[in-house]
């Protein structure tokens, strides 16, 4: 779509940085506006929006939020959201209006737990690792263009995190994504210690083993540098996940891959609140931005991965040797009436 293609053909491909064998490209732009908008770990730590259940029966796939405060609130494809009833990821970036309650499309990333632990969700750092999120992407798009809805397919998420949880031998009672960031904490924060934000960066390709993964882009510099830990954690669990495969000894193509994204199938909705919804799609791509004052907030575009293609366990000789063991319950007795 011409406003993905105008946002991109704006950015420059700075110097990548690799740790491991996770590498990453920043994208720089000229923009040093601050943004009018909070992050939802600023509105949740001044107080300014509530994320509740739907109702007390709950709904797995959606979630209620209550913006209270004067400025619209930002909320970030794939960020986790923990508590309540069982701990759920945003289906897509949303632009939440101010003084304003919306309903949130979510999945489910705990499929072992259907009882409350708080009333109310919060956050922890973390968004779905990104191979999740890119096939998360990809199903998201199928709802919207075939139903009109925001809803992923449950049951392959709730696999795929088993599958990535097999590998890594980390096992929750609860089924719970977050006990692979929890027992791989050390490694992943490694990362985050090795790659830095370079100054007007406004974005990053991200490449594993040499090969690209997925591009994240943002309206302002600002609002990447806030963003940019979650979004390197979930690449970064990935990285260790594949730390066994076999590396491409050509350097990303970068701009080749943006290419591609610009050129994608692009389907345009109204977004759940502020501005539209653009849906990408293209062979083994999938992504989606959020459009909204004329320029794009957030866009994510991912190369799909086949799910469990990266071989077996690597758990073993990566996890932290104080990680705790838990016994994998499975997906059996969570209560949920999930989809």
């Amino acid at each position: 779509m011409q406003i993905i293609e105008e946002t991109l053909s704006r950015v420059k491909a700075d110097a990548g940085v690799s740790f491991n064998n996770l590498s990453v490209i920043p994208l720089v732009a000229a923009n040093g506006v601050e943004p009018d908008y909070l992050t939802l770990d600023e509105a949740l730590a001044r107080g300014n929006v509530r994320v509740t259940e739907t109702s007390e029966a709950g709904d797995v796939p959606e979630l209620r939020l209550e913006n209270l405060g004067e400025q619209p609130v930002l909320l970030l494809d794939g960020e986790e959201l923990v508590g309540a009833k069982q701990n759920r990821v945003l289906n897509l970036t949303i632009l939440a209006p101010a003084k304003s309650t919306i309903t949130i499309p979510v999945s489910c990333v705990e499929a072992g737990r259907w009882s409350h632990t708080s009333p109310e969700f919060s956050t922890k750092g973390r968004a779905f690792y990104a191979a999740g999120r890119a096939r998360k992407a990809d199903q998201v798009t199928a709802s919207l263009r075939t139903s009109g809805t925001r809803h992923s397919r449950q049951g392959e998420v709730w696999e795929d995190i088993a599958a990535k949880s097999r590998r890594m031998e980390s096992y929750s009672d609860t089924a719970a994504m977050e006990c692979l960031y929890e027992d791989y904490q050390d490694q992943v924060e490694e990362y985050l210690k090795a790659i830095e934000v370079v100054d007007g960066q406004a974005g990053a390709v991200f490449a594993i083993n040499g090969q690209i993964r997925g591009v994240e882009l943002f309206d302002f510099a600002v609002t990447f540098r806030k963003l940019m830990p979650k979004l390197l954690r979930s690449y970064a669990l990935d990285a260790i996940d594949e730390q066994d495969g076999s590396a491409n000894s050509s350097p990303p193509d970068v701009m080749r891959f943006l290419s591609a994204v610009a050129a994608a199938d692009g389907s345009e909705h109204p977004a759940v609140g502020v501005g539209d919804d653009i849906r990408i799609s293209a062979p083994g791509l999938a992504g989606g931005a959020l459009s909204a004052q004329d320029r794009v907030v957030h866009l994510c575009a991912f190369q799909l991965q086949e799910m469990g293609s990266h071989g077996q366990s690597r758990g073993g000789n990566l996890a932290r040797s104080s990680r705790r063991m838990r016994h994998y319950r499975g997906r059996g007795g969570n209560g949920s009436g999930a989809v």
